[in-house]
């Protein structure tokens, strides 16, 4: 008897160390003395213990935040930038197998990329094409990570901080600007209502209004008065 209750607790033991529960969100890689075995999904798994070994992986998505880089454009501006990106695994065979922290090593990998990616454009560039720049980096995030089943969805940035000196010189390259189109919308509006009012002073009944002419500077007949033809008067002597 004694022996019985022994061997059932040995058992109830030995299958409550066997259990995993795998999240529906999860898979599970089993390994079985130390060699790919199988990758299970969510629910109730069996493993034998002391043979068999389990490592799970999270397949939701991840947003990974990358830390402000320092970097210095093509035209030698120094800007910090800093970006989002969201990814998930797709394949968790690869994950497991092929690196050894995919969530480290695609961190790592996205600070890299980032800084190569914004050095080879000027800052207008990646001021006002922040969405060519992020569908960019994408591609070469996703190109990179997919040997390790990672797959990249995104890829946005968020902060980019120039320093003082350039957004003063910024500011004041705005402000000239608006002051230039104030001065041609001022003149425009100038010249409309110059022409509104000759218009008005042409069809204004009883007007008669024509160009003067200048007289000419050169020596024409309109230039000066014409010199009289006829005889000489005598003089008395």
């Amino acid at each position: 008897m004694v022996m019985f209750a022994a061997a059932f607790i040995l058992l109830v033991l030995l299958v409550s160390s066997s259990i995993r529960v795998i999240y529906q969100y999860q898979r599970g890689v089993v390994f079985f003395f130390g060699k790919y075995f199988a990758t299970f999904s969510g629910g109730l798994k069996l493993l034998l213990p002391g043979v068999m070994t389990m490592a799970r992986v999270d397949m939701r998505i991840i947003a990974l935040d990358v830390p402000a880089q320092d970097i210095i454009t093509r035209d030698n501006v120094s800007m910090a930038v800093n970006a989002v990106v969201m990814y998930h695994v797709v394949d968790a065979e690869k994950a497991v197998l092929t690196v050894g922290d995919y969530h480290y090593n695609t961190s790592l990998l996205a600070q890299t990329t980032l800084r190569a990616m914004i050095g080879q454009h000027e800052m207008d560039d990646v001021l006002a094409e922040q969405e060519k720049l992020n569908l960019r980096l994408k591609e070469l995030l996703d190109l990179q990570t997919d040997p390790w089943g990672i797959k990249v969805t995104s890829v946005s940035i968020k902060h980019v901080d120039l320093p003082q000196e350039m957004k003063r010189a910024m500011a004041r390259q705005a402000e000239a600007e608006r002051e230039r189109r104030a001065k041609i919308i001022n003149a425009e509006g100038e010249l409309q209502a110059a022409e509104k009012l000759l218009a008005a002073a042409v069809q204004a009944p009883g007007a008669h209004w024509r160009p003067r002419c200048r007289p000419s500077s050169a020596g024409s007949p309109l230039g000066r008065p014409r010199r009289r033809s006829g005889v000489k008067g005598t003089g008395s002597h």
